[in-house]
């Protein structure tokens, strides 16, 4: 491992569901300075406070980041911003890079759109760390990359992208492959599940989608017949699984697959999570299936070996027991 004590990270997205996690974990771990930059067209700054307290620097006030023991700063910007990019990035010794089009349904919406942020986006980034000397760049990546291929997913696969959004991480990864290759900054993408958990609230993936409506006494639509599967990784999972990303050494350049390695159909995860809601007091949900959702693929789950064996990595909290902690989460939330 590189050393993991009062180290510099950036943050990009970090006021959203993973990067206030991830906040969150590092906080837990002590001793390091943080920067989160953030656009708050999702995330806001009440969700990075309570996750961990923190001062906002204005745009044209940021400068080289210091090494003042746990503290945590926000900056309120665009990651289409190169300039932005190159100053925020000064001083930091880890980029993690969560800011993103997120989902399937916008990029279908707005491919463009989706291109500029995951793409340009992502390039702006890249050249903030190489031109900055960063010493590791982590990309939130996902299993859409791939595309409508045989599962398991696995990081030896050829990449077919069904959706928009697929094609513009996939182009992400190579940009992280080239930057690895042409001028040694070292990259890691990450592949990452569907991602669920507590402090998801604002989050419009299936879980918390479903969650927010059950609590509402509203109907459940599942796309399609609900035989489609889905790799459901619950949020602590994940932020050890960014943490040792940016902290293992001799995996620059490197791809990986982050989730669980087990198959679940979305009817089976919607089950699960009713008796999640009846066990909170949340009774006669009802379910129903509609049309299916143009770009989705049918079956997607992870073969996870190689961030066991590279990362030393595997994934710990169960299905039900994750589904019963995000009930628990959102009726408190509410």
């Amino acid at each position: 491992m590189l050393c993991s004590v009062a180290m510099k990270w950036l943050i990009t997205g970090g006021c959203g569901f993973l990067g206030t996690a991830f906040v969150r974990r590092l906080a837990a771990d002590g001793g390091h300075s943080v920067r989160v930059l953030d656009d708050l067209s999702v995330g806001s700054r009440g969700d990075l406070a309570r996750a961990r307290g923190f001062s906002e620097t204005p745009m044209d006030g940021v400068a080289r980041m210091d090494s003042e023991s746990g503290a945590v700063e926000l900056v309120v910007g665009d990651i289409l911003d190169e300039g932005l990019a190159l100053r925020v990035a000064e001083g930091a010794d880890v980029v993690v890079h969560l800011a993103a089009n997120t989902g399937v349904a916008p990029s279908v919406e707005d491919p463009r759109k989706d291109c500029l942020s995951n793409v340009v986006g992502t390039l702006n980034y890249l050249e903030a760390a190489r031109h900055n000397g960063v010493g590791r760049f982590v990309l939130a990546s996902s299993g859409a990359a791939l595309g409508e291929v045989e599962p398991p997913l696995s990081e030896d696969l050829p990449p077919r992208p069904v959706s928009p959004y697929g094609a513009s991480k996939l182009a992400g990864e190579a940009y992280l492959s080239a930057y690895f290759r042409t001028f040694g900054v070292e990259t890691v993408a990450l592949r990452f599940g569907n991602v669920y958990g507590p402090g998801s609230g604002r989050k419009n993936s299936a879980v918390a989608k479903f969650i927010r409506r059950a609590m509402n006494g509203e109907v459940l639509e599942i796309y399609g017949d609900g035989t489609q599967t889905r790799d459901f990784i619950y949020i602590d999972d994940l932020t050890e699984a960014v943490m040792n990303a940016a902290t293992t050494e001799g995996v620059g350049g490197e791809i990986f697959q982050i989730a669980t390695n087990h198959e679940t159909s979305v009817e089976e995860m919607v089950e699960e999570l009713k008796n999640a809601l009846v066990e909170a007091g949340v009774k006669n949900t009802e379910v129903r299936k509609t049309s299916p959702r143009r770009g989705d693929v049918m079956r997607n789950y992870s073969d996870t070996s190689k961030a066991a064996e590279m990362l030393g990595w595997r994934s710990t909290v169960a299905l039900p027991e994750g589904l019963r902690r995000t009930v628990e989460w959102f009726r408190s939330a509410g």
